[in-house]
This record gives structure tokens, sequence and C-alpha cells, in this order.
């Protein structure tokens, strides 16, 4: 028979083990929610080349291929994927373009500038900050106006820590760039409120170091925390953000939280205009 004093020493155990099991659970979603924070927007510069990295870089060829051949083996623990909510890409192929410098200034600060993505999955237009970020949107003025951004893919959608979907690389891996990097700018916009990058933002992604932006930029879909690093330099009109959820709701294709998006997003045609 068990006697008060046992079944007490019992329950205080199993209190325990409970403890510990809930403080095991939240470290491990603690580390996940932080290793997607730290490798989303991730960048490194290399011989002037800017290069955005998908994860940790990997410099050895060999653990690349590895890595590469990992990431298309099947899984039985696989999701099933999303039906794909977007049309066929547009004709064309990306031009390969690069700079070794940043394009001199030539846009009117004063003025209003909008950028149209034209995608796949639907327009989306975003009101650009000239005044407060004057050299990223001059960049992207010069870089739309050269056709940098046509038929390049949105490689990237995150869903869980924060959630974005990444574009402007013309190589659709995650590693590439115009050639140059711009500096960083408006770090202390009024929008960014308690380290959180509100929906409907458009930003730059970087190294986390200063200054190593490129082509590469997020669009914010839903609040997401993030220190105020990277340049946010553009708002997402209403119209872009329904095109932007429905992008977001079919889904990344690892199941985990951070992949390529199920959906075949691809920008036909960037633009930007003057008003």
């Amino acid at each position: 028979m068990v006697s008060q004093e046992q079944r007490r020493r019992q329950l205080a155990r199993e209190k325990f083990l409970r403890q510990q099991q809930r403080r095991t659970a939240a470290r491990h979603k603690a580390r996940t929610r932080n290793a997607v924070i730290a490798s989303v927007l991730g960048v490194v510069v290399i011989g002037g080349v800017t290069l955005y990295t998908t994860g940790a870089l990997k410099s050895d060829k060999k653990d690349d291929k590895a890595k590469a051949s990992a990431d298309v083996s099947p899984s039985a623990s696989a999701p099933s994927k999303m039906p794909d909510p977007c049309a066929k890409p547009a004709a064309g192929s990306v031009k390969k373009l690069s700079w070794k410098k940043e394009p001199a200034m030539s846009i009117d600060t004063s003025a209003k500038y909008t950028m149209k993505l034209a995608t796949t999955c639907g327009d989306i237009d975003v009101s650009l900050k000239a005044s407060a970020a004057p050299h990223t949107v001059n960049s992207f003025d010069y870089l739309a106006g050269k056709g940098f951004f046509d038929h390049t893919k949105c490689h990237r959608l995150t869903t869980n820590g924060i959630y974005v979907l990444q574009c402007g690389d013309p190589t659709g891996t995650g590693t590439g760039g115009p050639g140059y990097t711009i500096p960083d700018e408006n770090l202390k916009d009024t929008s960014l409120k308690g380290n959180v990058y509100p929906a409907g933002t458009v930003a730059m992604a970087n190294t986390g170091q200063k200054h190593t932006g490129g082509s590469q930029f997020f669009l914010v879909y839903q609040n997401s925390q993030l220190p105020p690093n990277y340049t946010p330099f553009g708002t997402i009109s209403a119209s872009g953000m329904t095109v932007l959820k429905k992008i977001a709701a079919a889904g990344e294709n690892t199941g985990a939280g951070d992949g390529a998006p199920n959906a075949t997003v691809v920008i036909n045609q960037a633009t930007v205009t003057k008003s």
C-alpha cells in the first residue's frame, strides 16, 4: 500500500516531468523561430557581388550538391503540395545583368513613385518612399528600367516566426544580386514600432551587417517581429495585399515554415512610375 508521503513524492515527480517537457517544447519552438528569422533574409557579399543565402552558406561544392539532393529527395513525412493558384509565366527569360557600382542618383526625391510587380498571381502595387529611402528607390527605378526583375521568380516564403515573401533574385535560388550594394536607409521609420514590420511593408534583405542590400527584397503579409535592420522602402496596396495573401495561403513546399512557395510566383514585369 502506497503511503501518503510516497503518493506526495510521486505527484511532485510527475509535476516536475511535465514542467520539463513544457520547457523543452518552448526552447525548441524558440530555436525554430530564431533559425527562420536568421536565415530568411540572409545575404553574403563576396568580391563585390551580393549573394543571398537560403540558410547557412556552403562554400564546399560537395556540400552544396548533398544539400540539393536532400532537398529534392522524397520523404515519407513530406507534406502534400497545395494547388497552384497562379497562372503560367509570360514568355521570356531573365536577363543576365550586373554592375560594379550603385547607379547614379536620378530620381526626384520630392516626387511620388509607384512600383508595379505584374506577377503570375496578380498585380502587386507598391507605393515607394523616395524621400525616406532615396538610394533604395533610385536603385529599384534603375533596375526595373533595365528589365532586371522581369521573369524572375519569388523564391522564398516564410510562414513560421516571420511572414514574408522574398523576391528580387535573378537566379531564383537565393544567391543572386545586381553586383553592387546600397546603403541602409529609413531604419527609424515610424511604421516600425516595437521591432515589428507591419503587414504591407516592403523592405530590403541583407546580411544583418550594415549597407549590404542589393536587389532582393521581402513583402510582409502579416505583422512580423524583426530587428529594425532592413530598409523599409514601400507599402503594398490593398489589392496587392489580396494577391500576397493568396500566395501565402498556398503555403511553402517543405511544410516546415520556410521554403519555396507552392504558388508559382514569377514577376513577369516590374515597372517604376513617377507621378
